[in-house]
């Protein structure tokens, strides 16, 4: 590699965008906004609801919390870049992107094996539930999964800020993230590489498998329930964190863990803007239609005033 000429990168352009595109600013657009409105009322409405004062919702807040920045960690700069006609990112803020959006992804991936947990403690474990999550140990959780999160990202930006590049710093992508930069790297990437792949198994792949041993604990506890109407139960407060689940993971294991035989930028792409930008603002649609005590504080938040004032 001694003998490549380096390039002494100030800014990198992302091909993932054409030309100026006003069409694809307003869809993304919209859907920041609904990102934004539908995961604040989810915080709102566990800060002003007593009745979801309780770990579950707790959990659930800052899961909308996160999503909150991991849609504010992408989109604006994608909004500013559908509006030019060469869509570029300065390399500081490459590797700040970078950082933020790797930083919520370890931290969501820790945070939904916790949700998980807390489901199994309700379900298999009831009379020991309020001590093992009380509010102290939903706190240490909490800050455990960001810090997590941060530890992971620090790695991968550490790693990718020792990256060469040769002529122009081209990326293949909408936004900063490890793929596209390892592909447009002239320089070994053999360590980030490593990392990625040690990121799939310990942050990716092992919270993955705490929330399928949760579940099947859960639904050999609930296969022993006398009544369908504890089964009901049990199935509306885990349904809506599976399908959750779910999506996020089909999604970041389709973005990280892609094959360079099958590689296509546009490919690429479309399951960059599903999980980082889709997954979002699905979340809280979700968990407002699959869960009942969510659309219960939500129609006692919009019409509980006015049938108290009538």
């Amino acid at each position: 590699m001694a003998g490549q000429n380096r390039t002494h990168v100030t800014e990198f352009m992302l091909q993932g965008f054409s030309h100026g595109q006003p069409l694809l600013f307003v869809l993304f657009l919209a859907i920041y906004l609904a990102t934004l409105l539908g995961n604040s009322a989810i915080l709102a409405l566990v800060c002003l609801s007593p009745h979801l004062h309780n770990p579950m919702y707790f959990f659930l807040s800052h899961l909308s919390f996160l999503d909150i920045c991991y849609s504010s960690v992408t989109v604006p700069k994608i909004l500013a870049n559908t509006l030019r006609p060469q869509a570029t990112i300065s390399y500081g803020g490459c590797l700040a992107q970078m950082f933020s959006l790797m930083g919520c992804a370890g931290a969501e991936c820790a945070l939904l094996a916790v949700m998980a947990y807390d489901r199994y403690a309700a379900i298999c474990r009831p009379l020991h539930y309020a001590h093992a999550m009380r509010r102290g140990a939903c706190v240490a959780a909490v800050t455990g999964c960001w810090l997590w999160g941060m530890l992971d990202s620090a790695v991968h930006t550490l790693l990718a800020s020792r990256l060469s590049f040769c002529g122009a710093a081209r990326l293949q992508h909408i936004f900063c993230d490890v793929p596209p930069l390892l592909r447009a790297a002239c320089s070994n990437t053999r360590p980030s590489e490593v990392a990625l792949h040690a990121a799939s198994v310990f942050v990716g792949l092992s919270p993955f498998l705490l929330i399928v041993v949760s579940y099947l604990r859960i639904l050999a506890t609930v296969l022993r329930m006398p009544v369908a109407t504890g089964w009901r139960k049990a199935f509306s407060t885990c349904s809506a964190h599976l399908l959750v689940v779910v999506l996020y993971f089909a999604t970041a294991n389709l973005n990280y863990n892609q094959s360079s035989f099958s590689y296509s930028p546009a490919a690429d792409t479309l399951v960059s803007a599903l999980y980082c930008i889709a997954t979002p603002v699905l979340n809280p649609l979700i968990y407002s239609l699959r869960n009942r005590e969510v659309r219960g504080a939500l129609r006692k938040a919009l019409w509980g005033r006015g049938t108290l004032g009538s």
